[in-house]
């Protein structure tokens, strides 16, 4: 018997897979959207098709003080501040700012009369149940099924969405911070990404001959990179604390006990468990996108070995997204959380996901839903991390695979648009952005190899795979035919969420554009399910700069990932990378930290507070390189943010950061 399969049947006997394992592994998970995702057939009304099946939604409440709860998050998470860290219980977190017993029995009676069946399913969400007609009723809207056909390899799936935005009772609307759930495709993507252009194997990354090569880095060479040896040495392994994983896509465990056992990691076998929200996520699928879940966990339990882990795992839809921060944090088990999958801000307002207050006409989304958890989680201590995206500073083309330029004329065209990820955006979460280390990169230019193009990068920098133009030309196609634009590190300024208080008065911090419009045909609008094909963002808009901070995060300079694929079995997958990587690489930190300093809430006052110390610098600012149009500095930037960690400095710096 393999190690492998040994492992596996240790892990069943141990009770580390769960027996509902058995109920999702049936179900199969649909594919992520991409840009080769068909238009979805209209089959009709969903309750002339589905008459008498129940469906749900997420009925996440309004906190009871929203200014008081954002004003504590503040004092709470800034240096000085005679509160700081001072955080709360969830129990008193609930009793401070939870919706009151008679609000929720409101939103429960106003619900209930369209024939709706309402539980409470955490301290701020509800869950409504019924048939398409009662839903229908509640919220004003008519529902249609969607048939999306198979298409290449990948399986067709169905859902149901509205045909217009729906609407809040009026009795209520006051106390709704958002419904999620009319809408049930799935639609947010996986943040990791594999090298665009195959590379001749090197014997070594840049000048150091304790790396491993590029695209077989691990958490030993991640150690060894960003100075992590020092807390080691101290015998800090994340002891203690229990990191949380927020994922949309199953996973196979003994694939990430054989990665650290491979790297003579000693864990304990006991150490993961698995939550699974809403059903949990279906099968393994590497459509469905279980690689992402597979080394988000690899990569915070390697760095953090000590550390017990949580994995939320959750179906691919706008609801179980809410529901599964709402059950991370309102259960408040794990003192960091990270989550790896996102999509381009305004598509939360483009869908129909969102619905309209029909009081104030303010439009209540998941945006505002989930901005509502996060602050939560500060007030109870929790840190919270999340990638950036991939799609350098152009988020929307990159997730539509349309790069412009439009016209009316170009069938499946759309216009080039600054623009940036969600969650990330959100001002109470972490976000990661990417660098590529410094090192020589070699590709062929002939089918034989024997001629060879040399890349070097002389520095660490900002993530833009501009840097490869010069090879694409030398074999005769342009960066978008070449597969390298717009790869990048995510990065810009947020049109969907203010400039936060702790980036006032940082340099380097921007405005949004002018000029950005987004722009697409009928075909493209189709295929995505926005609702409108234009849309002008608001100029010198003082919006949300990210990401806050950066690693590593090119697969050109990146990382191995132990992995079952649903289509070929087990192997090792060389050359990942993506912004998904550092999400978990700092929540594994994090988890780091907090053996030494307890829970840290929102990092990012921190980060920012750290760029002005000179003692054992704690940031390590990355002034070359662009995500192809952000460039670095030496500061912050919305290219790459306020650098790269130290990871021991920063430990330093936490001792006493005033």
């Amino acid at each position: 018997m393999s190690f492998k399969a040994r492992l596996l049947t240790c892990l069943l006997a141990l009770g580390i897979l769960p027996s509902a394992m058995a109920d999702t592994a049936a179900r199969a998970a649909p594919p992520y959207p991409s840009a080769q995702t068909p238009k979805a057939v209209d089959l009709g009304a969903l309750q002339e098709l589905s008459a008498s099946e129940s469906i749900s939604v997420t009925v996440a409440m309004r906190l009871s003080d929203v200014d008081g709860a954002e004003s504590l998050l503040a004092s709470l998470n800034t240096p000085g501040n005679p509160q700081y860290h001072q955080f709360l219980t969830a129990e008193q977190f609930v009793a401070r700012f939870a919706p009151s017993k008679s609000d929720v029995a409101k939103v429960v009676a106003a619900l209930s009369k369209s024939g709706l069946t309402v539980t409470q399913t955490t301290a701020t969400t509800l869950r409504a149940t019924g048939t398409p007609a009662a839903m229908e009723r509640a919220f004003a809207v008519s529902l249609h099924s969607y048939s999306v056909p198979a298409h290449g390899a990948l399986a067709g799936y169905t859902y149901h969405a509205p045909l217009s935005r729906a609407t809040v009772p009026a009795e209520i609307s006051s106390l709704v911070a958002g419904v999620v759930g009319l809408d049930s495709r799935p639609s947010l993507r996986p943040l990791s990404t594999h090298a665009a252009l195959k590379q001749v194997s090197n014997p070594k990354a840049g000048s150091s001959s304790t790396l491993s090569p590029f695209g077989s880095l691990t958490v030993t060479d991640f150690a060894n990179l960003y100075d992590v040896g020092p807390l080691y040495e101290r015998g800090v392994t994340g002891r203690g604390r229990t990191l949380g994983i927020m994922s949309l896509a199953n996973f196979t465990p003994s694939d990430v006990f054989a990665y650290w056992s491979s790297l003579g990691l000693k864990v304990d076998p006991n150490r993961l468990k698995i939550v699974y929200v809403d059903g949990g996520p279906g099968a393994i699928s590497d459509a469905g996108g279980s690689l992402e879940t597979t080394l988000d966990i690899e990569q915070s339990g390697g760095i953090a070995p000590g550390a017990k882990i949580i994995a939320y795992l959750a179906p691919n839809t706008n609801q179980a997204f809410v529901d599964v921060f709402a059950t991370a944090i309102d259960a408040n088990q794990t003192d960091t959380l990270s989550i790896s999958w996102g999509e381009w801000e305004w598509f939360e307002n483009l869908e129909n996901a969102p619905v309209t207050d029909p009081s104030s006409g303010k439009t209540v989304s998941t945006l505002e839903a989930v901005h509502e958890l996060l602050v939560r989680a500060a007030i109870q201590g929790q840190s919270v991390f999340t990638a950036q995206g991939d799609g350098g500073a152009y988020e929307a083309n990159n997730d539509l695979g349309c790069y412009g330029p439009y016209s009316a004329s170009q069938p499946d065209s759309c216009s080039l648009t600054l623009s940036v990820g969600y969650p990330g955006s959100d001002p109470a979460i972490t976000a990661a952005g990417g660098t590529t280390l410094p090192g020589l990169q070699q590709y062929c230019l002939n089918s034989d190899c024997t001629q060879i193009y040399n890349v070097t990068i002389p520095h660490q920098r900002v993530w833009g795979w501009d840097y490869l133009t010069g090879f694409c030309s030398a074999i005769g196609l342009t960066p978008i035919e070449c597969g390298i634009f717009p790869g990048g590190g995510g990065g810009g300024v947020s049109v969907a969420f203010l400039q936060p208080w702790y980036q006032w008065g940082t340099s380097g911090v921007q405005l949004s554009q002018r000029g950005q419009v987004f722009q697409a045909t009928p075909d493209i609008v189709a295929a995505d399910e926005i609702a409108t094909g234009y849309y002008a963002l608001p100029a010198f808009f003082p919006g949300r700069n990210v990401p806050d901070v950066s690693l590593n995060a090119d697969p050109e300079t990146g990382y191995v990932v132990f992995y079952t694929s649903s289509v070929t079995g087990y192997s090792e997958q060389p050359y990942w990378g993506g912004t998904s990587f550092v999400a978990p690489q700092l929540n594994g930190v994090s988890a780091l930290y907090g053996q030494l300093h307890g829970r840290l809430g929102l990092l990012n006052p921190l980060l920012y507070f750290a760029q002005y110390q000179r003692r054992a610098a704690p940031l390590n600012p990355i002034a070359y390189g662009d995500n192809w149009f952000y460039s670095g500095r030496n500061g912050y930037s919305p290219a790459v943010g306020l650098g790269t960690l130290d990871v021991a400095n920063f430990a330093e710096f936490l001792s006493n950061p005033f």
